[in-house]
């Protein structure tokens, strides 16, 4: 008979463990589907309370986190996602405020209609359940996704980053506290405390507890959840976002889209990756163009027409075009016209966001039409595709997926809708 090994051990205990969070959740996403809209905004501002008066606690967890980090190696930019300093204290309870101050989408009906029987149909929106939330680095996202679930009504499960085990167990105990004084369940909110990678794979797996999982950090992390999960996934795994600059753009619309597009932030998932120009305007334009992103240290790969064109250009490989830099690095293509801007975007896209600037409303429209990705635009930069920018609040991540939510994904992306009927003793004949 053989032993039950030290590491089979633990991992099953993890697994019991997440099982748990698990039923809670579960229980407490029924109490979070009745709670009213008051109750739901006490609980917020009573956790930005929590934290204010906690920060020296939240400091405390977040050194611990910062040490370890560094003696691990971290690199820089990892240890500046991971502090927890009081601006960023007081940007999580401005962000706590603010959706405390959006209308709530719980219970909302729409499309009322009578039907020739005399019974009334309609649609009211209600929460998915419990959200199991998976994510690295920062600790202010376990702000954020607790937040926006909260808000719209569900329970929800959230894994943090190994790096921030400290840092997310401060937070979470303001959540539960700030929880408690508003009356709603505790285990409305629950933070996996522990660093086992098996705690992932039991959340992602057990549908009979969790409705939804959402992915946010780095693409192996998203490969690995859509691969295994059995549980609905909303993500997006590549931001390889395009901007068409058509031959008849406004040279200088052109200009300052395509220079903000690339350069405004370069290690976010809507930046522009791959600008494409038609053959008749790339000598105007891409001159100009090359000496601002020069300017800013945006090292050039461009196809073989770019290259003549700019002659500091590297010549790009078939791998560029499908690749997601979130670097100072831009690939660039000369194309005949809208129609073979297209055909790149549709070959090479990831299905985040596109970008035309155009004078010609037929061809706006029609790239409007055409382009199949979660947010297209016309005359603007792809770094709008933001749920704060489209006025949502907040978003939980952005989805690339066609089925229930698309693009950024805030309170509403956070609900359904169920079939309502009101009737007056209505039977079928």
């Amino acid at each position: 008979m053989s032993s039950v090994s030290a590491a089979e051990t633990t991992e099953n205990a993890t697994v019991a463990r997440v099982q748990a969070m698990g039923r809670a959740a579960r229980a407490a996403a029924r109490l979070m589907a009745r709670a009213d809209t008051g109750t739901k905004n006490r609980a917020l501002k009573a956790i930005a309370a929590e934290l204010d008066a906690r920060r020296g606690e939240l400091a405390a967890a977040n050194a611990r986190d910062m040490q370890q980090g560094r003696d691990n190696g971290l690199d820089a930019a990892l240890l500046d996602r991971l502090e927890l300093n009081d601006a960023r204290i007081d940007g999580m309870i401005e962000g706590l405020n603010q959706i405390a101050e959006l209308a709530d989408p719980v219970g909302e009906i729409s499309d009322l209609k009578y039907r020739p029987s005399g019974i009334q149909l309609g649609k009211m929106r209600v929460p998915l359940g419990v959200v199991g939330i998976i994510y690295e680095s920062r600790p202010n996202v376990t702000i954020d996704a607790a937040s926006l679930c909260l808000k719209s009504g569900n329970a929800t499960i959230l894994r943090g980053g190994s790096e921030a085990l400290h840092s997310n167990g401060a937070i979470a105990a303001c959540i539960a506290a700030g929880l408690k004084q508003a009356g709603l369940p505790e285990t409305a909110v629950q933070v996996v405390d522990t660093t086992d990678r098996a705690a992932v794979g039991a959340l992602i797996t057990m549908p009979e507890y969790v409705d939804v999982i959402v992915p946010r950090g780095g693409k192996g992390l998203i490969e690995r959840i859509s691969r295994e999960a059995r549980v609905p996934v909303i993500k997006h795994l590549d931001g390889i976002c395009h901007v068409y600059l058509d031959d008849r753009a406004d040279p200088q619309k052109a200009f300052d889209i395509a220079l903000n597009a690339k350069t405004h932030r370069y290690g976010v998932c809507n930046a522009m990756e791959t600008l494409l120009v038609a053959q008749a305007v790339a000598a105007d334009f891409l001159p100009k163009l090359a000496a601002a992103y020069g300017e800013k240290g945006v090292e050039l790969r461009g196809c073989e027409k770019t290259c003549a064109i700019l002659p500091q250009a590297l010549a790009a490989s078939e791998e560029d075009w499908a690749t997601e830099y979130l670097a100072p690095v831009l690939s660039i293509r000369v194309v005949a016209n809208m129609d073979a801007a297209m055909d790149h975007i549709a070959r090479y896209s990831s299905g985040h966001t596109e970008a035309i600037v155009t004078e010609d409303y037929t061809r706006a429209r029609r790239f409007l039409a055409e382009v199949d990705s979660s947010s297209v635009m016309v005359n603007a930069s792809t770094r709008f595709a933001d749920g704060f920018e489209y006025g949502l609040g907040a978003e939980i991540g952005i989805s690339t997926d066609k089925i229930h939510a698309r693009g950024p994904v805030g309170l509403e992306g956070l609900t359904s809708q169920k079939w309502i009927v009101f009737g007056d003793g209505q039977i079928r004949e």
